[in-house]
């Protein structure tokens, strides 16, 4: 596959309604966090639930915050350079093991699922403000061969 030498609208539209999806996928699981708990429910798992919800919730809000601003930047609402100066995608802070042990495995994989976004995201939003500059290796190995054999010769 090609590596892309911009964003494009189709590229940022596709993962905005990927993340719509997924948000909604979150706000259904740890919805339940507002609700009365259960008698019988631990409360190491719903602090659990609670602390990963937030984690969870803020992931996603910082990649649907970055897509807006790229989707800004493409109806013309922001200049790019509001974008680079103010539109970073912020780190992920990644799970608790401890914490995600103690959630049902289906709530789990939401989880990584979104942190597997997020990484792609942050991953989009490097190469963009490096201007995609990147070189592959397999490139960079092809010109170091390139540079050898021209001092040789």
């Amino acid at each position: 596959m090609a590596r892309p030498t911009n964003l494009s609208r189709p590229i940022i539209e596709a993962l905005y309604t990927e993340a719509l999806v997924l948000a909604d996928d979150v706000r259904a699981v740890f919805a339940a966090g507002v609700r009365e708990p259960v008698l019988a429910e631990d409360a190491f798992v719903r602090l659990a639930l609670s602390t990963e919800g937030l984690r969870t919730t803020t992931r996603m809000m910082h990649v649907l915050a970055w897509l807006l601003n790229q989707r800004a930047l493409f109806s013309g609402e922001l200049s790019e350079n509001q974008v680079r100066l103010h539109g970073a995608l912020p780190p992920d802070r990644g799970s608790d093991e401890s914490q995600l042990a103690l959630l049902e495995p289906e709530t789990r994989a939401l989880i990584a699922e979104t942190e597997k976004l997020h990484q792609r995201i942050a991953r989009l939003d490097e190469a963009w403000r490096q201007d995609f500059e990147m070189t592959s290796p397999a490139r960079a190995f092809q010109d170091r061969i390139g540079r050898e054999f021209s001092r040789r010769g």
